[in-house]
């Protein structure tokens, strides 16, 4: 599991300094061991008390930079003495190996003194110093391991002489390594096992690497274990080593060549037991874990600007590790998560994220479980609303673990800002929002559920406190897969700032209630008369019978009147699915504010619809205007040539052949009929005209295909 050198760890996963306090009894040699730190002898003369010393990174062995602090008893009051116990990371307490009197005040006055300035849930770590081994034959051992069962804060004892040097570097980077990988949050002394925090944590990281979710890691799993921690892979005997060491004391520890939950369990055991944590350590901070074993708020919450105006949705990497996440725990492979798979998944989580709401969120199965698409719509809902929580969720699937990024931050993309796409009379969104507003009853949740293919029979289905006031689906306009995000507005006399931002608002009425129009009206003008989101009327409910609304106008004269779509019809009370026409329309709408799209079926993805959009189009037109143009420049030089003819002619036989010019000259010289120079041309005989004609529609042709062909390719080109 350990092999190779350990992955340094990152700045944020561990402490910026390391402070090392000295206490205990006067003459036990606290600063002797400091000096001899420093001047790598021992000192002739010995102060009464060392300054504070400050080690940099660099000749650390953790490169972290460690300060040094003595105490003594003759130079500073309590009070001082507290203040620096309060500051310090890790206190030694000094004893002299030949002075019993000091290993009795190591209980009797130091640990209690010490506990006493720290809170019960966060002690601070001990090492026990026994020093002036040099002048005894004996070890002070079988006197401090009862004081070490005693006190869990203990996390070593060091015999050490300041004299012969004997292990004084030893006990500083034992004294570091207990602020920086300590043994308190991951074991239990007492009951020889991991505390159950350190399990839960293990167990996490587990579950993440178990990539193909059979219960046990594979090589290739251990492998990409051991790179992403330890940045080395495991060579092949190596990997047969670390389950031999598991199978030759656990019998469930391996099983299928793969390593099963146990043996991952134990093998940490063994290096916290065998004083290895930091390998512990190394691998719970590399999955985001603090000193505490709670996910830290940077690994949770990276960085992530978001100007305004614009949103958050999930880029294709993301959307990549999500169908591999969907694979995993889709065991039936039914392409629907069960209640029991959808537990599993979320065993990473510290919480159940999702509600019953959801169910009536995204799409189902018809058993009402979650589809492999209600799964992507759920999540690109949580990044559109709260990407902040989506960061959060895709932290506990390890989500920049296993795809080997920076941060989950990688994850999402910005979209620009909603006035540019205005600008450019395009938009790089997959995900549109539109707030449906209408009273209450009118056939809101039905638009909503619709759009999930539910029809009224299964909308009765559904309970109270199961209701969602969301509900997000694809949809297909001119062949782009994008998200309709639909929000169900309460009704209320004035709606917020909050409730008015959005892409499209579908303003709905009940057709059978002839109050329910001149709400939607009202609010129409209120919020939405001068503003540049589309709107489109919805006529809910129209199965039953249609009655005049108490209003000024009926709806069709109010569409008219404010330059809208007329209203559309809509019921969910149908057999099968009820019609996706509206979404598509609501989408489209969206998709391009600027534009007046009047289809009359509303389709927009029938011949017919998808012609009159490319006839009414920006860039039709324009193409239609350069090759007007080209044309008559061209007339009007042929009319030059031909004018000195056009007056010797009869005027009778002029008028007799004048409509010799073709139905294609005619329709694209309509417009310049008042133009005296068009006049003039027309009046041109059929004999002067015949090889002119023949050219000029060659000409015409030519021109028109060419201009239309390449303009389509660019139009492609920039889609794609």
């Amino acid at each position: 599991m350990r092999a190779g050198r350990a992955r340094p760890l990152r700045a944020a996963d561990m402490k910026k300094d390391v402070r090392i306090l000295l206490v205990g009894e006067p003459r036990v040699g606290k600063t002797s061991l400091i000096m001899s730190l420093v001047s790598e002898e021992f000192p002739e003369e010995v102060p009464p008390r060392a300054e504070e010393i400050t080690i940099p990174a660099d000749v650390t062995p953790e490169r972290v930079p460690t300060h040094i602090v003595d105490y003594s008893e003759a130079e500073q009051s309590d009070e001082q003495l507290h203040q620096e116990i309060s500051q310090a990371n890790v206190i030694c307490i000094v004893y002299a190996v030949n002075n019993k009197h000091s290993i009795d005040k190591v209980t009797s006055r130091w640990i209690p003194l010490i506990n006493e300035r720290t809170d019960k849930d966060s002690r601070l770590p001990l090492i026990l110093v026994g020093n002036k081994s040099d002048l005894v034959e004996y070890s002070s051992m079988e006197t401090i391991l009862p004081i070490m069962n005693q006190y869990t804060e203990i996390e070593t004892c060091v015999e050490c002489s300041a004299k012969n040097l004997k292990n004084i570097s030893e006990l500083f980077y034992y004294a570091q390594k207990a602020v920086l990988h300590p043994t308190g949050p991951l074991y239990c002394p007492e009951e020889k096992e991991m505390k159950p925090a350190c399990i839960k944590a293990l167990t996490r990281i587990f579950k993440i690497s178990d990539q193909d979710n059979d219960g046990t890691l594979n090589d290739a799993e251990l492998n990409f274990f051991q790179r992403i921690c330890f940045n080395t892979p495991l060579a092949p005997q190596a990997l047969e080593d670390v389950k031999n060491v598991v199978r030759k004391h656990i019998s469930d520890g391996v099983a299928d060549s793969g390593l099963t939950l146990k043996g991952f369990l134990f093998l940490h055991t063994l290096f916290i037991q065998r004083g290895r944590h930091e390998t512990t350590w190394t691998v719970l901070r590399r999955f985001g874990y603090d000193d505490d074993l709670d996910l830290t708020p940077e690994y949770l919450f990276p960085l992530l600007k978001i100007p305004p105006d614009c949103t958050t949705e999930l880029n294709h990497h993301a959307y990549l590790f999500l169908q591999s996440t969907f694979d995993k725990h889709d065991l039936d492979r039914d392409c629907a998560l069960s209640p029991d798979e959808l537990k599993d998944l979320f065993k990473v989580f510290p919480y159940i994220p999702w509600g019953p709401d959801v169910n009536n969120t995204v799409c189902t199965n018809e058993r009402g479980w979650i589809t492999y698409q209600g799964f992507l719509s759920q999540w690109t809902l949580t990044t559109y609303l709260d990407v902040q929580r989506c960061l959060e969720y895709l932290g506990y699937l390890g989500y920049s673990i296993l795809t080997e990024q920076e941060s989950q931050a990688s994850a999402i993309t910005v979209t620009r800002d909603k006035k540019i796409d205005l600008q450019k009379k395009q938009t790089q969104r997959n995900v549109f929002r539109c707030n449906v507003i209408g009273m209450k009853n009118c056939g809101k949740s039905g638009v909503l559920q619709a759009l999930l293919g539910r029809n009224l029979m299964r909308q009765k289905k559904i309970r109270d406190d199961h209701k969602s006031y969301y509900a997000i689906n694809t949809v297909y306009v001119y062949g782009q897969e994008k998200y309709l995000l639909l929000h169900d507005i309460s009704e209320s006399e004035f709606l917020t700032e909050a409730e008015i931002i959005c892409d499209v608002v579908c303003l709905v009425y009940d057709v059978s209630n002839p109050k329910s129009f001149e709400y939607c009206a009202r609010i129409f003008k209120q919020h939405f008369m001068d503003s540049r989101i589309p709107c489109l009327i919805i006529a809910a409910k129209s199965d039953l019978h249609e009655v005049k609304q108490d209003y000024s106008i009926s709806p069709a004269d109010f569409c008219r009147k404010h330059k809208m779509p007329p209203p559309q019809a809509f019921t969910c009370n149908t057999a099968d699915a009820p019609s996706k026409d509206i979404f598509v329309k609501l989408t489209t709408m969206a998709m391009y504010p600027h534009a007046r799209l009047r289809c009359m079926c509303t389709c927009n993805r029938c011949t017919f619809c998808i012609c009159q959009n490319f006839l009414n189009s920006d860039l039709l037109q324009s193409v239609k205007n350069k090759i007007f143009t080209a044309v008559l420049n061209r007339l009007r030089a042929r009319v030059a040539e031909w004018g000195a003819m056009l007056l010797a002619d009869d005027e009778g036989s002029i008028t007799h052949q004048v409509h010799a010019v073709s139905s294609v000259e005619d329709s694209i010289f309509m417009a310049s009929s008042h133009d005296p120079l068009f006049l003039e041309a027309r009046h041109v005989t059929q004999a002067d005209l015949k090889s002119s004609t023949f050219w000029l529609r060659a000409s015409f042709g030519a021109t028109v295909f060419a201009v239309l062909g390449f303009a389509m390719y660019k139009a492609l080109l920039k889609q794609r």
